[in-house]
Parts: C-alpha cells; structure tokens; sequence
C-alpha cells in the first residue's frame, strides 16, 4: 500500500527502513523521503513507527465565492 503519493513510497519501504534502524517519523522521512513534500502522509507514518510525533497535516484554505456589487 503506498504511504506517500508524491514521493511513490509504500509500506514496505517504510518497514525496511524501520528494520534498518528508523525509530522516528523523521529519521523514516530522511531515509524514504516519505512525508518530505505536502506532509499529508505524516501521520500514517506516526502510526507505522508507533510516536505520535508528526506534525499535523497541512491545512487547505478554501476559497469563499465573491460575490459581485453592481
């Protein structure tokens, strides 16, 4: 299952990195580069690491229609 859209990063790349010694969110996003680019996918990574130490997603401003005066 991928994790990580924009980086193309699955789960199993994420365990393998956990195996190789990752313990962190941070120390599994500098060796996958897994949560490097929008952040979404940080807290899944929390939760297969096992912290809660990710930073909340960013958040998406949406845009309130203007309305014209004529």
């Amino acid at each position: 299952m991928y994790v990580c859209l924009c980086m193309g990063v699955c789960d199993r790349e994420i365990r393998e990195a956990m195996n190789e010694g990752a313990c962190s969110v941070s120390e599994v996003m500098e060796c996958t580069g897994a949560g490097t680019r929008c952040g979404s996918c940080q807290p899944t990574i929390a939760k297969l690491v096992g912290d809660g130490e990710a930073a909340p997603p960013p958040r998406r401003l949406t845009m309130a229609p203007v309305s014209s005066a004529a």
